[in-house]
């Protein structure tokens, strides 16, 4: 992938137009957790270092176009500015009078927080008009926000081909580990993907199938799967109305020589929640009460011995109802391996989505893995083989 990165860029003194994702969880007007903010240190470091003078865009939760005072960003200056380790100014408006005001003021190394993009309207249009009016403020644009890459709106896009273009630090960070996990890995390369429901993820499935060595499924639905394969699921959430899609998934996987690698032994319980009495079965032998809640103990030997096998592994979502123990167990088992094997440099071990970071989280592995992605819908449809606009347009 050629994509422009800030050792690229001139920025002694240049007003820098940084896209970062401050859309943090706030609980009673603070910052409950300040990892978007702490993603964003290392494009605002190299900035600050380079003389830069540093402009912050960015969007909180859904104004509609509309100002929204609690969707403000002001509540995040003063976090963000503890530890930038200076001060961060803050200015009402991300265009008009108060932010040019406010850019004026500016010397290299400064820091500015622009209100939130998303308090007009078009933002999420991707107006042409409203880009220049953010391209004016700017000699430069980084976008360093993968999570809002595939949205194609004014600060993620529009802006991009208006002033010359360049990938922040953590943007970089993420291209090139997605770039090691499917755009040129590695092989053998081993996929597992989890999770409920196969409908939300049909275009992954379908994607990964012609990309991968070795394709695990767990979560619920491996449950679909095994339905469509005529095994005996008891009263385990299935989408039984995808059999004939899952089986045309199967023989997808078998016409490109990627090797499907389903549960052959699974947890149950007639209930999901903590502290019910859970029992291990064979395929073939699940009651007609029984619910599958996790992959069984021989489904994740086998599928550490497979992980032994091969030099990459991009992982989205849990094997089970990690949430509730002992249903973690397939995917802590999995994840703990995983992350020993990465530590050890014999795999390259990338991971995201939303349920895939907590349970990885859960498992203590996070800091192991060769790069875990925060950014959710971004992160899937970059695996679903998608065009992200806001990544298409810093490709040289």
């Amino acid at each position: 992938m050629a994509f422009r990165t800030l050792d690229q860029a001139d920025l002694k003194d240049k007003r820098a137009l940084v896209r970062v994702d401050f859309n943090v969880p706030m609980q009673d007007g603070a910052i409950s957790d300040d990892t978007r903010l702490r993603a964003a240190l290392p494009t605002i470091a190299k900035l600050r270092d380079g003389g830069a003078k540093v402009i912050l865009l960015a969007h909180f939760d859904r104004p509609k176009g509309k100002r929204v005072p609690e969707m403000s960003l002001k509540p995040v200056a003063a976090p963000l500015a503890a530890l930038v380790g200076a001060p961060v100014a803050f200015a009402n408006d991300c265009i008009g009078h108060d932010a040019a005001a406010a850019i004026a003021q500016l010397k290299g190394g400064d820091v500015l927080l622009l209100e939130n993009v998303r308090f007009h309207a078009g933002e999420e249009k991707n107006d042409p008009e409203f880009a220049k009016a953010l391209a004016a403020e700017g000699d430069l644009y980084v976008n360093d926000a993968f999570s809002a890459a595939h949205r194609a709106h004014a600060s993620t896009e529009g802006v991009a081909h208006l002033l010359p273009s360049y990938a922040g630090e953590q943007m970089r960070r993420e291209l090139e580990a997605l770039d090691r996990a499917l755009g040129n890995p590695e092989r053998p390369v081993l996929g597992i993907v989890g999770g409920s429901k196969v409908s939300t993820k049909l275009d992954l499935l379908s994607h990964l199938v012609t990309k991968l060595d070795r394709l695990a499924i767990g979560g619920g639905m491996a449950n679909t799967f095994l339905f469509a394969q005529g095994c005996d699921i008891g009263a385990s959430f299935a989408e039984k109305d995808l059999a004939d899609t899952a089986r045309g998934i199967i023989e997808t996987a078998k016409a490109k020589g990627c090797e499907l690698l389903l549960p052959i032994d699974v947890v149950v319980a007639e209930k999901m929640e903590p502290g019910v009495a859970a029992h291990v079965r064979e395929l073939g032998q699940v009651g007609e009460k029984d619910r599958i809640l996790d992959a069984g103990p021989k489904s994740a030997a086998r599928l550490i011995e497979v992980m032994d096998a091969c030099k990459t592994l991009v992982w989205n979502g849990p094997l089970g109802v990690f949430e509730i123990p002992p249903f973690d167990a397939a995917t802590v088992a999995a994840a703990k391996h995983a992350a020993k094997l990465a530590r050890a440099g014999k795999l390259v071990a990338v991971a995201g989505g939303g349920d895939t970071v907590s349970a990885l989280n859960a498992a203590g592995v996070v800091e192991d893995f060769t790069f875990v992605s925060t950014a959710g819908g971004a992160f899937l449809e970059w695996m679903e083989g998608k065009t992200l606009p806001g990544v298409q347009a810093l490709m040289i």
